[in-house]
């Protein structure tokens, strides 16, 4: 006669998916409570746009998990403390989980890995958010790398990842021994008084693991031909807009490296794998350099002579610069909670140097703003922007606004879409409307400093200004 094995804790995080789910797999065999805990105590606890997506991927996860058979749990709480009480009040030997790499994760899963310890109860913790181990690869003299380049070359020579593991036909449900809450009851999304600022979102992202099957399917098959050349052009689709379901694992970094890899070998699919390698280079920084975050890793920009000015950043996080490919960037944002890449680097050099505003402020409102808001890809980001990363773009490289408009949206599809009040301006004027002239305003429909600003930096003052606050920075060293 066979015995029943014991029940396991499946702890979800950001592994929200059932297919190459390794944390998944460990338990299919037997008796299992999948439980999410929603740690709002977390330093980085997610921003309101990561929160309207944790709301439908948590949804359409709940929907997959009752359909294979084991329900989703959802609670709210400290997961330091509430994880030992489940995994006692459930009798489950194991408490399995995807690996976190966020220092805060870290010492939170080594503190519940010792209550469990004292219950006689063991955490399992999984790969599943990375290609490969953050601590696993180092250079030729035992160091962690510090350079994108050969740590990507480094990741090449291991080969191809293993392929993914498929989702389970069918999950045994272990009995939940306390009532979770409902969805709703998270408070994820939000509520009157607070205007919809998601309104758009649903027109724009299809959170879930089928959303990011079909975005990845879709990618692989007809966009990555392109995205060598087409990823520099905010006016076109031609961006994989996978960074959210991989932040929250709907997809994992393997299924989206073959679906891609397997689709071609044209120079679009190796540039968008080389992003994969990017992510990967993110998550190998931040496991070394834990104070990634908020603190510069290149020790004489703590002392830069940033100037912060609160009536600047508004500007700038409100999408009124007087630059139209800024503001165009900043308002998707607003609108859709994403930004296309390539306007990404134009708005952040915008605000480190023209406003010489500290690079962690516009860390903290691409936090709060963006659907894909991953702290080692974010603050990797903002440190290469700033020149405070390793293997940074140098403080002295100033993105101009107007030449970035005019070469990589140059028909203004971008501009016009985000920033209609300039529509009606002809090309050779839309990126720099403040040299229009008063007859050309007029035609458009358009009075500077109304219905749009006028620069709030004028583009050569502020690269001297920033060029002269990096010398001040080398004169004091």
């Amino acid at each position: 006669m066979s015995r029943t094995p014991p029940p396991a804790l499946l702890w979800l995080r950001q592994d929200l998916r059932t297919a190459d789910h390794p944390a998944l797999h460990a338990v299919a065999g037997q008796p299992v409570l999948p439980v999410f805990v929603l740690d709002e105590s977390d330093p980085w606890a997610p921003g309101g746009a990561a929160r309207w997506w944790l709301h439908h991927s948590l949804k359409a996860l709940g929907e997959k998990l009752a359909a294979l058979g084991a329900p989703l749990l959802l609670l709210r709480g400290k997961a330091a403390d509430l994880i030992p009480e489940l995994a006692d009040a459930l009798g489950a030997a194991e408490v399995h989980a995807s690996r976190l790499y966020e220092p805060w994760a870290r010492q939170r899963d080594a503190g519940i890995a010792k209550a469990l310890e004292g219950q006689g109860r063991r955490l399992c913790l999984h790969s599943g958010a990375t290609l490969l181990e953050p601590h696993r690869l180092r250079t030729g003299q035992g160091k962690p790398y510090s350079v994108y380049t050969p740590f990507a070359r480094a990741v090449l020579a291991l080969g191809d990842p293993p392929p993914p593991i498929p989702a389970p036909d069918r999950l045994r449900a272990a009995p939940p021994p306390r009532e979770g809450l409902a969805l709703d009851a998270l408070d994820l999304l939000p509520r009157p008084p607070e205007p919809d600022w998601a309104a758009a979102f649903p027109e724009y992202w299809t959170p879930g693991e089928d959303g990011a099957a079909a975005r990845l399917r879709d990618f692989a098959a007809q966009a990555a031909q392109g995205y060598d050349r087409g990823r520099d052009l905010p006016g076109e689709d031609r961006t994989a807009r996978l960074s959210p379901h991989l932040h929250w694992g709907e997809v994992s970094p393997r299924q989206a490296w073959q679906a891609v890899a397997e689709g071609g070998k044209s120079g679009g699919h190796i540039t968008w794998l080389k992003e994969i390698l990017w992510r990967e280079f993110a998550y190998h920084t931040l496991w070394h350099r834990p104070e990634l975050p908020d603190t510069p890793l290149r020790p004489e920009f703590a002392e830069f002579p940033w100037q912060p000015d609160d009536t600047l950043l508004q500007a700038w996080q409100r999408g009124r610069t007087g630059y139209p490919i800024v503001d165009a960037g900043l308002r998707q944002l607003w609108r859709h909670g994403w930004m296309h890449n390539r306007v990404r680097m134009v708005v952040g050099s915008l605000l480190v140097k023209h406003l010489l505003q500290p690079w962690q402020q516009g860390s903290l409102w691409f936090w709060d703003t963006l659907v894909d808001a991953d702290l080692a890809a974010n603050s990797m980001n903002w440190q290469w922007v700033a020149g405070s990363g390793i293997d940074a773009s140098p403080y002295f490289r100033i993105f101009n606004p107007i030449l970035q408009g005019e070469k990589f949206d140059p028909e203004g599809r971008y501009v016009r879409h985000f920033v209609p009040e300039l529509a009606r301006l002809p090309d050779a004027w839309l990126h720099k409307p403040w040299q229009a002239s008063p007859e050309m305003l007029r035609a458009a429909g358009l009075r500077l400093g109304h219905d749009y600003p006028a620069p709030i930096v004028d583009h050569e003052g502020g690269r001297k200004r920033a060029l002269a606050a990096l010398q001040a920075l080398k004169a004091a060293e």
